[in-house]
């Protein structure tokens, strides 16, 4: 970011211009502009939803983008995510009270054995950046809490991840426990982590193979979508 910018006036700035601008402030990482820019908008009578998307999704997608590509790294990527944090701390109790639409519902965590949890926080800041209400479990999560969250928050998508070789066979437990139960077909199951590759996914029973939290967020899009167009042919 450029000298010029350290005292910009984010008032003095049209919606076109502030909403151009809050993309720079998230691809900088910089939550205390990005939380005026929010206010602003709101103020201006813009609706919650019209903030959340043309604001911070836009600009979480193109940090999503640079990511995927390598032009951008993960601490960079966390900075523009917990600037994101902070507009959608604004923002979350007005959707809750506009009933705006969600993209879809995710419930996610590290399975049981493994207390790793930067990938895993990434992809949910990216999940919620998109749209999603996600629901995070955080670490060392056994399948018995699995079933409880899917009971209780009866999401779209169950996100699962591992950064051990010893710890990703426990995603096999939790999809055959789901199987057992005659649910696994009522959600989409992700599954992503360092050690996890596509033959592993598909050999478990896991609908895809997220490889970081751009794909993720890309791959419950794509997934959700064709979901939906299911059940509605089935309708």
């Amino acid at each position: 970011m450029s000298d010029s910018d350290d005292d910009l006036d984010l008032r003095s700035l049209d919606d076109g211009e502030l909403v151009a601008q809050m993309h720079d402030d998230l691809y900088d990482g910089l939550k205390e502009e990005i939380e005026e820019g929010v206010n602003i908008l709101l103020e201006r009578g813009w609706t919650p939803y019209r903030v959340l998307t043309e604001a911070l999704v836009e600009g979480m997608r193109i940090v999503g983008i640079d990511f995927r590509d390598g032009i951008l790294f993960v601490p960079e990527v966390l900075m523009a995510a917990n600037a994101m944090k902070g507009g959608m701390f604004i923002l979350r109790p007005l959707l809750a009270e506009t009933g705006a639409p969600k993209q879809g519902k995710m419930v996610i965590g590290t399975v049981k054995g493994d207390i790793h949890d930067i990938g895993k926080n990434l992809v949910s800041m990216m999940m919620e950046g998109a749209g999603f209400e996600v629901i995070d479990l955080g670490i060392n999560n056994a399948v018995e809490k699995y079933l409880d969250a899917l009971k209780e928050h009866q999401p779209d998508i169950l996100g699962m991840s591992a950064l051990l070789t010893t710890t990703m066979p426990y995603m096999k437990v939790v999809i055959e426990t789901m199987k057992e139960l005659g649910i696994r077909d009522d959600y989409i199951v992700l599954v992503g982590g360092a050690p996890l590759n596509e033959a592993f996914a598909n050999a478990i029973g896991a609908d895809a193979y997220c490889r970081d939290a751009a794909v993720a967020v890309e791959t419950a899009k794509t997934m959700l979508a064709r979901k939906h167009n299911q059940l509605g042919a089935r309708a």
